[in-house]
């Protein structure tokens, strides 16, 4: 009888295990195409370019469209999916992510293309924080969840560096157009899945008000500063030009906290949540990390095309072994976790990436590939993987329920902000330098090279105060249950939704 009577609980568990798995695939498939839509038009910058008219400078919006929507709506899209229910909002933002992409493709002017990539970034950020938020509130604290937050960081690591290399296939094969229409046919695959497999979780008592005013003024804050930031190349640092939106960004950034901290009823970022010490210490290294490698995809995937020549084809090609590493250090992180806790990973994975940084400064016209590229790529890549699933495991550490919307939110923000900042800050320092050193008599191309070597030299010294921060604030304490967890029925009924 004993043996009988347990058959039916092993059933339930293998059951259960396969819905869990399956969730995980679902999850990982949305966050990865989400991500992958950051770096993925890299190696068809040049293309674009030339098919819609984009200047120089203007050609990084094309990129920041996309991530400063994504930056700025990211904790609204959180708040929505505590408050409106994670299954609910995770479809809908796959859905408007699914219709930017394709109007992304049918764009025959510049101001659709940017407008649609403004679009698919509101998406993406309701993707984001909702399958984050899903996976922190459906596994198991503990090595379960552990295990789940690595293989989802390892998506986000290998979308972040495989989308160069599928970029460069895509552009060479069909066309720019082809990098956003294959979207489509990956989000239309997870919205048919994903009802019958992604609980709704929504939190119980829940008021549905919504700030609003706060996600319209950090998108607003974060947009004004960066194109004040992009226009210093043409107009300089001292102009009308640039310091009005600078200031405008700054003092829209201001109201912003003001209004979280004293006027709205439910803020969009409840200012309290900045108490936990490893949550505010990972969402800084995860910033300063972002800021070096979205760079670095950006500077070296032109650098490839314009100095040394290759096709697009070859551009992704050379990006392969980078997406290996990176694949290969978030895999390896979970375990390096348990053995030698995150501090130490997280120290030693912002050390990595700025050291292949630092080596990237060596690129020159005439350089070779072998030696002077891909050591540094493959260096920045495995520390991306290393540092990013354990500053994500830290940041949901001690977190409520009722909030892991909004830290997953708000660790996805601060991932976007310091790509979005890295590539307009380091972009315009290095196109600032490149026409002053062409201006001195250089030739163009060793021009163009020395610009990248400064941006990526400074990115390097990002990372190592990265890794200064990892290494003196990122200490583990025992994390006290959070106060209000869900009860049995409500836990029940979520995952039976």
């Amino acid at each position: 009888m004993p043996a009988i009577a347990k058959l039916p609980l092993r059933r339930q568990a293998t059951s259960d295990r396969r819905d869990l798995n399956l969730l995980l695939v679902v999850l990982c498939l949305a966050q990865f195409m989400v991500v992958l839509d950051v770096s993925v038009v890299n190696v068809a910058l040049p293309s674009i370019r030339r098919g819609l008219g984009f200047s120089a400078t203007d050609l990084e919006w094309v990129i920041n469209a996309y991530t400063l929507t994504f930056a700025g709506f990211l904790m609204l899209g959180g708040r929505a999916a505590d408050l409106l229910g994670r299954r609910r909002m995770f479809l809908a933002g796959i859905a408007l992510f699914t219709l930017a992409s394709l109007a992304c493709a049918a764009s025959d002017s510049r101001a659709l293309l940017l407008g649609a990539r403004a679009v698919q970034g509101v998406g993406a950020a309701v993707v984001s924080p909702a399958s984050l938020s899903i996976i922190a509130t459906s596994f198991a604290a503990g090595s379960e969840r552990n295990r789940a937050l690595g293989v989802w960081g390892a998506m986000a690591g290998l979308g972040a560096a495989s989308g160069v290399l599928l970029g460069g296939v895509l552009t060479q094969t069909l066309g720019w157009w082809a990098i956003f229409a294959v979207n489509v046919p990956v989000g239309a695959a997870v919205v048919a899945l994903a009802p019958a497999v992604v609980p709704e979780g929504r939190r119980a008592g829940a008021t549905r008000n919504f700030d609003l005013s706060g996600a319209l003024l950090v998108t607003a804050g974060l947009t004004a500063l960066t194109y004040g930031i992009v226009r210093s190349d043409a107009l300089g640092w001292t102009s009308a030009g640039v310091l009005t939106p600078i200031a405008t960004g700054v003092g829209l950034l201001l109201v912003f906290l003001f209004v979280e901290g004293r006027l709205a009823s439910a803020p969009l970022v409840p200012l309290s949540i900045f108490r936990l010490p490893l949550l505010r210490a990972a969402n800084l290294v995860v910033l300063l990390m972002y800021s070096g490698t979205l760079a670095m995809f950006f500077f070296v995937s032109l650098y490839l095309q314009q100095v040394l020549h290759f096709d697009a084809i070859e551009t992704g090609l050379a990006f392969l072994p980078m997406t290996l590493f990176a694949t290969t250090g978030s895999t390896l992180a979970p375990r390096l976790v348990a053995r030698f806790g995150a501090r130490r990973v997280v120290t030693a994975g912002m050390l990595c990436v700025a050291t292949g940084l630092a080596l990237l400064t060596g690129i020159a016209p005439g350089a070779s590939y072998a030696l002077h590229v891909l050591p540094g790529g493959v260096l920045t890549t495995l520390g991306l993987g290393l540092t990013l699933v354990p500053s994500t495991i830290m940041a949901v550490q001690g977190v409520a329920p009722e909030e892991s919307g909004v830290a997953s939110g708000l660790l996805n923000t601060s991932r976007f902000v310091g790509g979005a900042l890295g590539i307009a800050v380091l972009g315009t320092i290095a196109a600032s330098h490149t026409r002053h050193v062409a201006e001195a008599g250089t030739g163009a191309l060793r021009a163009l090279s020395d610009g990248y070597q400064l941006g990526l030299g400074i990115g390097a010294i990002v990372c190592v105060i990265g890794a200064v921060i990892a290494a003196t604030f990122l200490r583990e304490r025992p994390q006290p249950e959070p106060a209000t967890v869900p009860a049995e029925g409500e836990e029940a009924e979520a995952l039976a939704a």
